[in-house]
């Protein structure tokens, strides 16, 4: 579990496609830094799994799922990325439950800078816009983000200048793709309500 924080903004070393799969080495001296064999690290929102470690460099294998249901399939080297560890018991949950199970992708559809902060709205697919609601949580690139509006087909956040500095989210240009995870509650709640 993770808390939608980002602890760090890593980038891409190598991405070579296997098995169907792909191998994503990415450099981040802060999530590496008592990182193991075995650890979950959040890579712009998708929970992997470490399979090395060293010279503040992670390797972790990405599966086909992942690839085709979130944003990683289009990184390249050198490719900035957001990075956070799974969250520990002791820690407070600064953001919100953000799983590390992506639901889909979303495209930047505009961005508003403003004096303090910046509005972006974004595409929303579908199968999602019923788990998403106005000042509920959403994880962007695995970022904890509150929605501020939502119709049908999208959705907008406002970004104060901490997450626009320390998250991929200040570089993002409009048609970028990002990763998308709804509230698990909301998936829950829908889930019990249904097989009553």
């Amino acid at each position: 579990m993770f808390t939608g924080i980002i602890e760090e903004k890593g980038d891409v070393v190598a991405i070579d496609q296997a098995g169907g799969g792909a191998v994503l080495s990415v450099r981040g001296p802060v999530v590496t830094s008592d990182a193991k064999h075995g650890d979950s690290i959040a890579v712009n929102g998708v929970c992997l799994t470490v399979v090395e470690v060293g010279d503040e460099v992670f390797t972790v294998d990405v599966m086909r799922e992942s690839l085709d249901r979130s944003s990683l399939g289009g990184l390249v080297p050198g490719s900035p990325v957001n990075l956070e560890r799974a969250v520990r018991a002791d820690q407070r949950l600064g953001g919100h439950i953000v799983q590390g199970h992506v639901d889909g992708t979303a495209v930047l559809l505009s961005r508003q800078p403003g004096e303090s902060w910046d509005d972006l709205r974004f595409s929303l697919p579908e199968a999602l816009s019923r788990y998403v609601a106005e000042k509920g949580s959403i994880a962007i690139d695995g970022i904890s983000l509150t929605v501020t509006t939502v119709d049908d087909d999208s959705f907008g956040v406002s970004l104060i200048p901490t997450t626009l500095k320390l998250t991929t989210m200040g570089e993002r240009q409009v048609g970028d793709t990002v990763n998308i995870e709804v509230d698990v509650i909301a998936k829950y709640v829908e889930r019990l309500v249904v097989r009553q």
